[in-house]
């Protein structure tokens, strides 16, 4: 199960279910797919084919958006 946490333009942001305990967000673009650590800072986990001007937007993205993202990780763990 990945639920989608929102969609932005051409990427969709979403959490994979059951995964690993650090918070983090997955992007899906036309190009590839992002990783995206939240805690304790925003930085790329790992990079399959995004350019790095996309990931630039992005990551601009997921910092204006945190707070959003952060709480609905919370919501989505709990179950």
């Amino acid at each position: 199960m990945s639920p989608t946490v929102f969609r932005q333009g051409p990427y969709r942001f979403y959490f994979f279910s059951l995964e690993e305990d650090r918070m983090h967000v997955h992007i899906d673009s036309p190009d590839g797919e992002l990783k995206v650590w939240l805690e304790p800072r925003v930085e790329v986990a790992q990079n399959h084919g995004i350019p790095a001007r996309d990931v630039t937007k992005i990551l601009r993205i997921v910092e204006e958006r945190r707070g959003e993202i952060e709480k609905r990780w919370r919501e989505h763990r709990r179950g």
